[in-house]
């Protein structure tokens, strides 16, 4: 059969069942799940001989959606907190995901021109970062400490003072997503900037590693947190400027449900992640390379695994086990 045929043949069920599925307008759990396995069938099928149509995507996200209402209908002995981290998020991840990828490649653009920016005007940092801060930081780098500005405080102040910043800034990168995705890349634009230019600030100083070694303790999962709050606003704001077959007050329903969901599976890294700025990352210059190292890696490693690798695994998941 051809694409066109295919697509005409089943479109009209497709949209039906789309519509019944975001206007919850089914008679019962069973009546779901009939549609679902038949909606897994033509994505089985356009994936065997349409490979490289859009189609593909329509139907797997509209898969997705369909498998949480299912997971809700389904009666299941999973604690409802631990089912939102273990399937709920990374099925929307996956169905998103597309989003969080544009966030990325955002996040790096900025970080970069922020690094040039440094590197072709002596007095970028200091317009960003401020006079004092920058001089702070230059007497710890004097004095062999170049992330000694990370102890000032006590720990508790630190962890409780920097968790609740962060915080502000993912809401707030996710709340201004609603004027199309501009204020969310405003909010990226801001702490990139910063990023880089800090980051060729310590390079430029010959103290490239030893900032690395200890910033990054924290910001592995504090930076990566970020970007994928803003991969929430880029969803609220697609919602508003996008609808697609939806009305654009219930497409920003929609919209700004996803991306709460995905501002509030944050929440565990970042409070996590000031943790270690406010008990760890002081201690990075005495602490052997290995152990700083360590915790860099395992911390990427996690954060990246949960939102890029494991949602593919859950959606794998949901498509060889329909029910």
């Amino acid at each position: 059969m051809r694409e066109v045929s295919f697509i005409k043949q089943n479109k009209e069920k497709w949209l039906s069942f789309e519509k019944a599925i975001f206007n919850n307008d089914f008679k019962d759990p069973d009546e779901l799940a009939t549609q679902y396995i038949h909606l897994i069938n033509d994505l089985a099928y356009a994936q065997t001989y349409y490979p490289k149509s859009r189609v593909i995507d329509y139907l797997n996200q509209l898969a997705a959606k369909a498998f949480q209402k299912i997971y809700k209908t389904k009666r299941e002995d999973t604690n409802r907190l631990v089912a939102f981290w273990k399937t709920e998020v990374p099925l929307i991840c996956y169905q998103y995901r597309k989003f969080i990828y544009v966030a990325f490649i955002i996040f790096f653009a900025f970080t970069f021109i922020g690094a040039i920016s440094a590197a072709n005007d002596g007095e970028f940092v200091r317009s960003i970062l401020g006079d004092s801060y920058v001089d702070q930081t230059l007497a710890n780098i004097e004095a062999g400490d170049p992330v000694a500005i990370y102890k000032s405080g006590s720990n508790w102040g630190s962890f409780i003072g920097i968790t609740i910043n962060n915080l502000k800034v993912g809401v707030m990168s996710f709340v201004l997503g609603v004027f199309g995705g501009v204020g969310t890349i405003y909010i990226l634009f801001k702490n990139c900037i910063m990023l880089g230019s800090f980051q060729y600030f310590f390079y430029e100083k010959n103290v490239f590693w030893e900032s690395v070694r200890g910033i990054w303790i924290h910001g592995s999962m504090e930076i990566f947190a970020i970007v994928i709050e803003a991969a929430a606003g880029f969803i609220l704001g697609a919602s508003i400027l996008f609808p697609g077959t939806h009305s654009r007050y219930t497409s920003f329903k929609l919209g700004a449900k996803t991306g709460i969901k995905i501002l509030i599976s944050t929440f565990p890294f970042t409070f996590f992640a000031g943790f270690l700025e406010g008990f760890i990352t002081r201690y990075s210059n005495s602490m052997p390379n290995w152990l700083s190292v360590s915790i860099i890696i395992i911390t990427l490693s996690f954060i990246s695994f949960y939102y890029i690798i494991y949602p593919f695994k859950v959606h794998k998941k949901i498509i060889q086990s329909p029910i």
